[in-house]
């Protein structure tokens, strides 16, 4: 069986994959009060795919630093 997609489903599929990503980038690459907290972050991007992801955009990037 063959599925054919258009651009806008793809991009829809990909997009919650694209947002956990930049979690985990971001979260690697900026500083936090603690040490726990950054893996707690990325912890939850891997083990929570789409709802980490979108905690770390709600809450995470105000608790996130500067860049290391």
């Amino acid at each position: 069986m063959i599925f054919s997609l258009t651009w806008w489903q793809l991009l829809l599929l990909g997009l919650p994959a694209l947002i956990n990503l930049w979690g985990i980038w971001h979260a690697m690459t900026h500083w936090f009060p603690s040490s726990g907290e950054r893996i707690a972050w990325l912890l939850g991007c891997v083990c929570l795919p789409v709802i980490g992801g979108l905690a770390y955009l709600l809450f995470g990037l105000r608790r996130a630093g500067d860049r290391l």
